[in-house]
């Protein structure tokens, strides 16, 4: 699916127009996206476009896969919120892909099960902020740039990296 489609559908949505109508000042902070790939036949595909207000210190999360509802979020630090722009033209499956060349080109030989996406504005740019899961346990971490969608970041870790191993009867 293409990234347009989905601002659409948000902006076409009757809860969306309200929540803008009555809040002027709000501006999208994020977005967050799943792309699933080890269910083909029920994927647990998500879309969410994430909303600041900073009259009101308020976040709300728009879930497109139930129908844009409009959720609350806790907010961590609000200094950290900056608008991102809805204009961006990338296709989901081109992500998939430049993930997976990139994965050979480093040679990470996994299967991708998920990507999760965020999209967030820092250092004046837009980019999609990854983890990815694969084959046996494996993450990788990574940053594509969106202006030339080229990847700026990449790490591949063990879920067991991700642990901490402790001595016999306690925690550090």
């Amino acid at each position: 699916m293409n990234f347009q489609f989905y601002v659409e559908k948000l902006k076409n949505s009757s809860q969306f127009k309200e929540f803008i109508q009555e809040n002027k000042d709000a501006f999208p902070a994020s977005g967050f996206f799943i792309m699933e790939f080890s269910n083909s036949k029920h994927p647990d595909n998500k879309q969410h476009f994430d909303y600041y207000i900073p009259s009101k210190n308020k976040m709300f999360s728009f879930k497109l896969e139930d129908d844009c509802a409009m959720v609350p979020v806790e907010i961590v630090d609000s200094t950290a919120f900056k608008p991102i722009s809805l204009d961006h033209n990338f296709n989901f499956n081109e992500v998939a892909n430049i993930v997976a060349k990139e994965m050979k080109s480093r040679n990470v030989d996994k299967k991708i099960q998920k990507i999760l996406l965020s999209l967030q504005h820092k250092n004046g740019k837009d980019y999609l902020v990854g983890t990815i899961f694969i084959s046996n346990f494996g993450l990788i971490k990574i940053n594509i740039d969106l202006k030339d969608m080229s990847v700026i970041h990449f790490k591949k870790k063990s879920f067991f990296d991700m642990l901490k191993i402790t001595g016999k009867g306690g925690s550090q």
